[in-house]
């Protein structure tokens, strides 16, 4: 089996900061990662399981800075967010597949009903079975289900997918003005452009063109708007993700920037009390 390198620990004495759910420190440490497919890009993308929850993790790093963390300065200026994330989203597209509809008979044929251990089988990623106790209560809101004997059957349902979509964008609209006061003067509709903009991080093209469609929004207005992210996936292989808001400029902008100051590095962590202590000795 190929071993995935961890992309949050590299060796002795690197040291990262996590923040983290409040749950996840008061809860039983139990908590494990596991490599599952993003359900927009296809990559591998590490996730934690931890307390019957399944929670993202992304990296964010300005371009140069370090990390006070008691009597030492760590040169390492990353920080990691682990956030909660809906398994609906991370377990959509497999649900999509297990139909196993055709490119002909998609509109007139619903699909094949599943068994969950059928479902959540991916070539290449062990670590979906890990998720079979959470899977059958979520997936529930988007799948008709049927029951023979004691076994249970699953199938995708387009309409239910559509009208929970529209209360996960919804649900957003309302959440963001709190959230950021930026959003408070502006129209509802361009508030839940952006809900709909973030959500299809998560989506598919197909079904983020079905989710404008059904809230009456413009596919291409809507991802028109794309924003600069602040943060990025962890991938399961390799090491520290890149965040997309420091890209190197352009040509043009180099030119009519000033060039900046070559940063001092800092070969390795220094505690800060030999410093003043140095320091005194001199003195």
């Amino acid at each position: 089996m190929e071993k995935i390198p961890n992309p949050w620990f590299e060796g002795p004495g690197e040291i990262r900061v996590v923040v983290a759910p409040e749950s996840l420190h008061t809860g039983n440490g139990s908590g494990r990662l596991i490599t599952l497919s993003h359900p927009k890009s296809g990559n591998k993308v590490c996730y934690l399981l931890s307390d019957e929850a399944l929670h993202e993790l992304h990296w964010f790093k300005q371009p140069y800075g370090s990390w006070f963390l008691g009597n030492y300065v760590s040169e390492n200026d990353g920080m990691y967010f682990i956030t909660p994330v809906d398994l609906v989203f991370v377990l959509l597209p497999l649900l999509d597949k297990a139909r196993m509809r055709k490119g002909n008979d998609a509109d007139s044929h619903p699909g094949n009903f599943r068994q969950l251990e059928e479902v959540l089988f991916l070539d290449g990623y062990p670590d979906y079975h890990s998720l079979l106790p959470l899977a059958e209560a979520a997936i529930a809101v988007v799948c008709q289900v049927k029951e023979v004997g004691d076994f249970k059957f699953f199938r995708l349902d387009d309409a239910k997918v559509l009208a929970w979509l529209a209360c996960k964008a919804n649900q957003l609209k309302a959440a963001l003005p709190k959230l950021d006061e930026h959003y408070a003067g502006r129209y509802e509709r361009d508030t839940l452009m952006d809900s709909v903009l973030i959500m299809g991080e998560y989506l598919s093209e197909s079904w983020l063109k079905l989710l404008c469609d059904h809230l009456k929004l413009g596919f291409e207005q809507v991802t028109a708007a794309t924003q600069p992210a602040s943060v990025a996936a962890v991938s399961a292989g390799n090491g520290e993700a890149q965040s997309n808001l420091f890209q190197p400029k352009s040509a043009s902008e180099k030119k009519n920037s000033k060039p900046a100051k070559k940063p001092k590095v800092e070969t390795k962590s220094q505690n800060i009390g030999d410093m003043f202590r140095r320091v005194t000795r001199r003195g």
